[in-house]
C-alpha cells in the first residue's frame, strides 16, 4: 500500500541542506522520506590538516594513552584512514576505552570494530566533559578532532588531572563555488527554501561566509536584505544555535535530540499545519 505523498508532514516544504557534500546523504534522505523537496548546497567541505604528523605521532604511540575521544564521523574516518596509511590495526587500540560525543559518532567508530564506552547524554562537549570527570581523573587522553573546534574538552578534563593531547585529523573549508549557488537560490522564488539546516557551528560559520562573498556590506547585516526573509532556520542544537546567535541570525527551530533524526523531527513539528 503506496502512502499517499500529500499525507507526509513536510509535504509541500523546501528545504536547504548545507552539509558537506559527503555528509549530505543522511539529513536529505530522512528529510524526503518525510516528504520535503531538498535543495543541497554544500556550506563546508572537509579537508585534510596541513599536515598528519602530530596525528601520525599519536597513533604511533597509542601505548602512552587510556582514552581515546572522538567528536565527529569525520574524525572517525580521518583517524581510521592514518591508521591504515600506517599500517596500524585495532589492536593497537584494544586497551582504550573510547568516548564518542553521539550515536552517529558511535556507529562509525563501531563500524570500524571498536566498542565505545561511553557516549554523553547530551551530544554536546559539555555533556562529554560530564561524563568523563570522574573516569579520567589523572589519565591520559588522546582526543582528536577538527583544527577549529572548541576548547571546552580538553580546558575542563584537565582540571581533573587528565592529560590531554589534542591533534588534528581533518579542517572544515568554505566551498567557495557555493557562494554564486546560494545567492541564485535564495533569490529565486520558484527554488527559495521554507527552511535552512545547521548541523554544526562550522556550517553556521560558512554559511555566513558565503553570503558575504556575494554581497555588498554597504546594506548593513546581510541577513536584513531580505534574502533571509520568510525563511526558518533549523538548529541542531545549542551549540549551533548559539553560534547563529552570536552572528545575528535568529533560530527559529531547535532540536531537542541533538541528532540528524531529532532536527528532522523538529522541522517536521515546526511547519506542521
Amino acid at each position: 500500500m503506496h502512502t499517499n505523498p500529500a499525507n507526509k508532514p513536510l509535504h509541500g516544504h523546501r528545504v536547504l541542506v548545507g552539509r558537506a557534500r559527503h555528509q549530505a546523504g543522511a539529513l536529505a534522505s530522512t528529510l524526503r522520506e518525510v516528504g520535503a523537496e531538498i535543495v543541497e548546497i554544500p556550506f563546508i567541505e572537509i579537508r585534510p590538516p596541513r599536515s598528519f604528523q602530530p596525528l601520525d605521532s599519536a597513533l604511533r604511540n597509542l601505548s602512552d594513552y587510556d582514552w581515546l575521544i572522538l567528536t565527529s564521523v569525520n574524525g572517525v574516518e580521518a583517524m581510521w584512514e592514518r591508521l591504515k596509511e600506517l599500517r596500524l590495526g585495532n589492536e593497537q587500540l584494544a586497551h582504550l576505552h573510547v568516548a564518542a560525543i553521539g550515536p552517529a559518532t558511535r556507529k562509525s567508530i563501531e563500524k570500524c570494530g571498536l566498542k565505545v564506552e561511553v557516549v554523553p547524554s547530551e551530544y554536546v562537549a559539555e555533556s562529554v566533559v560530564e561524563s568523563l570527570r570522574e573516569k579520567v581523573v589523572g589519565k591520559r587522553i588522546l582526543l582528536v578532532r577538527a583544527k577549529v573546534a572548541r576548547d571546552v574538552i580538553p580546558r575542563e578534563l584537565r582540571t581533573v588531572a587528565a592529560r590531554v593531547d589534542v591533534v588534528e585529523a581533518y579542517e572544515t573549508v568554505v566551498p567557495k563555488s557555493s557562494a554564486e549557488r546560494l545567492r541564485a537560490v535564495l533569490n529565486d522564488l520558484k527554488r527559495k527554501p521554507d527552511v535552512i539546516t545547521f548541523t554544526s557551528s562550522s556550517t553556521v560559520r560558512s554559511f555566513v561566509a558565503l553570503l558575504e562573498s556575494t554581497s555588498k556590506r554597504s546594506e548593513g547585516h546581510l541577513w536584513h536584505t531580505g534574502l533571509l526573509d520568510g525563511i526558518k532556520l533549523a538548529s541542531i542544537g545549542p551549540v549551533t544555535s548559539a553560534t547563529l546567535r552570536e552572528l545575528g541570525l535568529p533560530v527559529d527551530i531547535e532540536a531537542r535530540e541533538y541528532t540528524i533524526p531529532g532536527l528532522v523531527q523538529a522541522i517536521a513539528s515546526a511547519l506542521a499545519t
